[in-house]
């Protein structure tokens, strides 16, 4: 789920030096109005057109800088980057001010106006340098232990080698040894999170000082104004509740078949889930423990993996099938630069940073991929979201530099998850050969639903809970003496579950996931798990493949594949970037000016109504109480 993909490229974009940076030219921006020929309009254009190819250049060198350290982290790669990234701060600085000075703001012209107002957002360049320095080396000491934390084995407490991909992941996903799976879990944040409490705290004094700088409250506050709306963060919080009562019949269902394998002194019948059960190190996806609680066990899974083994598919040829779908809908082929300068596999002979993410290097459509993929189920959806990213780069590359990139923050990621949407049907699967049957009867339907709400459901409470803390914390509203009892209070809160471990202020578990270290604004995901449904019920309509109430055409089994009229819509959402209002983009796309929730509720209605009987029907108790995992004087209830 992104990483320094739109994710943290968005944002060490958009945060670090002023990356609201995109513009378009008025030709193809609506915003512009039509009467916009006098002089000084016609100058201001000249001076964007100016500043956008100077400010194309600093990205290129930018992404150059940042893309060598992660595909190998060394200090001397570090301390290069930090370099660049301080000099381009400065030049984000004065063109800040120069802006100001020449009061573009208040042009005549709507483009001017925007282009003006997403080139004064200055983040972190508002820093002085030597805050600017200071911050930056925060957050990158953060990445750098993340990337080069190894723990020790259970078995073995000898070999302490073993990393987070694929090692420990591995472990959590088919061990049923509840003390071997709380082992890792407390080895990797013990070693990814607590370590980096004092660079945590720099951050975070710093950020506040930028959000100042920037006539912001908090930097929470200066993460929200990218959504373009002061009313976004209320509908998050409306959006979350509607989702609730769905969790908590998943949670429940959870509970109860974990508690039967079990057993009552590892599982209660009640509260929360330890997360090291959970097979996930966050506890963000479930799916991994699939085969302990799948809803029909006598309708088993295709073995896509395995399938995938026995025709001897490679890494490359996940790529490319995913190249294959872009072109079938009549997008973009990935350019030779793709394939000859991505790093796919992880490399032998260095350090990188395994997070998967997509890079645009704003030159020469030079596009990149950089993760540790292998063969399996997992990493054919994820290699599907990630060059959802590329041909989004791909498609708003015309775009001037400063409008190079989503409107809103969920889309980047809503993008690279609709296409999984259609990639991971059963009539898709069965088009490319790896299942047979294209068309599920309804036991095994249910099973499918259920699987893809381990990921897609159980996600929103992480989701939400982190950054809701981030934001407590950037606005001073959760003290420094319970950063870590807050966080783990959250998590239960919200989601139910807790660590496996008694976890005190000795402890500091947050930066234990990559987007906190790295300093990616995390409610995107929130919001892209809403729009991609909208998305993919919109492009299914186009494809002729979705009608309402047709159970031969449902959107849970919806493959848009092939269909061109699907990828012309999408095509042209696409390349319009960030030169217009997400709402305005989102209406010419699907109708809707809203994020809404309906879609996904409708894709997964009968789920939810299968898991509303079973859980009656085995007496399941919902819902949670307080964790007894964090100290019992930890701060007050944060519901929303």
């Amino acid at each position: 789920m992104g990483s320094f993909n739109i994710a943290a490229i968005w944002l060490l974009l958009m945060l670090w030096l002023p990356h609201g940076l995109s513009m378009g030219n008025s030709q193809s921006n609506s915003n512009s109005n039509s009467n916009s020929c006098s002089a000084s309009v016609l100058e201001a254009r000249r001076f964007f057109e100016l500043e956008n190819e100077l400010l194309r250049k600093r990205y290129h060198e930018k992404f150059l800088s940042a893309y060598t350290y992660n595909t190998n982290v060394t200090e001397e790669n570090r301390q290069a980057m930090i370099e660049i990234y301080a000099r381009n701060a400065e030049f984000n600085k004065r063109l800040a001010q120069r802006i100001k000075a020449s009061d573009y703001v208040q042009s005549e012209d709507a483009d001017i106006r925007r282009q003006a107002e997403h080139l004064s957002k200055l983040g972190a360049s508002a820093l002085n340098p030597d805050d600017f320095l200071t911050l930056q080396n925060a957050i990158s000491s953060m990445q750098t232990n993340y990337a080069t934390v190894t723990v020790c084995s259970y078995t073995n407490r000898t070999d302490c080698t073993l990393t987070l991909e694929p090692h420990i992941e591995e472990r959590l996903a088919h061990s049923r040894d509840p003390a071997e799976l709380s082992w890792y879990w407390q080895q990797w944040y013990d070693k990814a999170g607590t370590p980096m409490r004092d660079h945590f705290a720099e951050y975070v004094r710093l950020t506040r000082k930028a959000a100042q700088l920037n006539d912001h409250r908090s930097y929470a506050d200066y993460w929200l104004q990218f959504y373009e709306d002061a009313d976004f963060e209320r509908q998050l919080d409306a959006t979350f509740k509607q989702l609730l009562p769905f969790y908590r019949q998943i949670h429940g269902y959870v509970r109860y078949r974990l508690r039967q394998h079990y057993g009552p002194d590892v599982m209660p019948a009640e509260g929360n889930i330890p997360i090291s059960l959970l097979g996930n190190m966050w506890g963000q996806s479930w799916s991994e423990q699939l085969d302990l609680f799948t809803p029909y066990p006598e309708k088993p899974f295709v073995d896509v993996k395995a399938e995938m083994v026995r025709q001897n598919y490679t890494v490359e040829k996940l790529f490319e099938l995913g190249d294959q779908f872009f072109q079938s809908l009549g997008m973009r082929a990935l350019p030779p630069s793709f394939w000859n300068l991505s790093v796919l596999t992880r490399p032998e002979d260095r350090q990188v940073v395994c997070h998967a993410s997509a890079w645009d290097f704003y030159q020469d459509s030079d596009v990149r991929i950089k993760m540790c993929t292998e063969v399996d189920n997992n990493y054919f959806y994820i290699v599907h979201h990630e060059l959802g990213h590329i041909q989004y780069y791909l498609e708003y590359e015309q775009q001037p530099a400063v409008y190079r990139g989503a409107p809103n923050p969920g889309f980047h990621e809503a993008v690279g998850d609709v296409i999984a949407l259609s990639v991971m049907s059963a009539r898709h699967l069965k088009s490319i050969g790896l299942i047979e049957n294209g068309k599920l009867d309804e036991k095994s339907r249910i099973n499918q639903l259920f699987k893809q709400a381990l990921t897609k459901i159980v996600f929103l409470p992480f989701g939400y809970a982190m950054d809701k803390y981030r934001h407590a914390v950037f606005r001073n509203e959760l003290d420094e003496s319970q950063w870590n009892c807050g966080f783990w209070q959250m998590r239960s809160e919200f989601g139910g579950v807790e660590p496996p471990v008694f976890r005190s202020e000795k402890d500091f578990d947050p930066p234990a996931k990559y987007h906190v270290n790295a300093d990616v604004e995390y409610l995107r995901y929130f919001a892209a798990h809403i729009f991609q449904f909208q998305f993919h019920k919109a492009l299914c309509t186009q494809a002729g493949q979705y009608a309402p109430n047709d159970s031969r055409l449902t959107l849970d089994n919806c493959d848009i594949f092939g269909s061109k009229a699907a990828g012309r819509s999408l095509s042209q959402f696409l390349s319009k970037g960030s030169s217009r209002h997400w709402k305005e983009v989102l209406q010419e796309f699907t109708g809707e000016t809203e994020m809404d929730p309906a879609a996904l509720l409708e894709y997964f209605d009968p789920l939810y109504q299968w898991l509303k009987q079973e859980n009656r029907r085995l007496g399941v108790p919902l819902g949670w109480g307080p964790t007894n995992k964090i100290s019992p004087d930890c701060c007050g209830t944060f519901s929303t």
